[in-house]
């Protein structure tokens, strides 16, 4: 198995693209909006909710972007990947900013 640039790809990479197969397709059999959706809603709470439920969304939030930008990383370029991992140092340095603040 190799990606789209003909490199080979790692057992990581296979492991977790296998074991994400199922949830991706669920994904992807679900409405257009459902993951806007989460991600919106895990946005909003993580800004405005009470810290105890606050920076659990967050977390989620990071998680969900770390996870989807991992299984798009080889077909993305540059500006792309600078774009994904840029999001998620916001999202945990807001959830470490809402831990601080009490």
């Amino acid at each position: 198995m190799s990606s789209s640039s003909s490199q080979p790809v790692s057992p990581l990479r296979q492991r977790v693209t296998k074991a994400s197969y199922p949830f991706v397709a669920k994904l992807h059999a679900m409405p257009k909006l459902t993951l806007p959706g989460i991600t919106l809603v895990l946005a909003l709470v993580g800004v405005f909710a009470p810290v105890p439920a606050a920076v659990p969304a967050l977390i989620l939030l990071a998680l969900l972007l770390s996870w989807l930008g991992f299984l798009s990383w080889p077909v993305v370029t540059g500006g792309q990947r600078a774009i994904r991992v840029f999001s998620v140092l916001v999202i945990l340095l807001f959830a470490v900013s809402r831990i601080a603040s009490g």
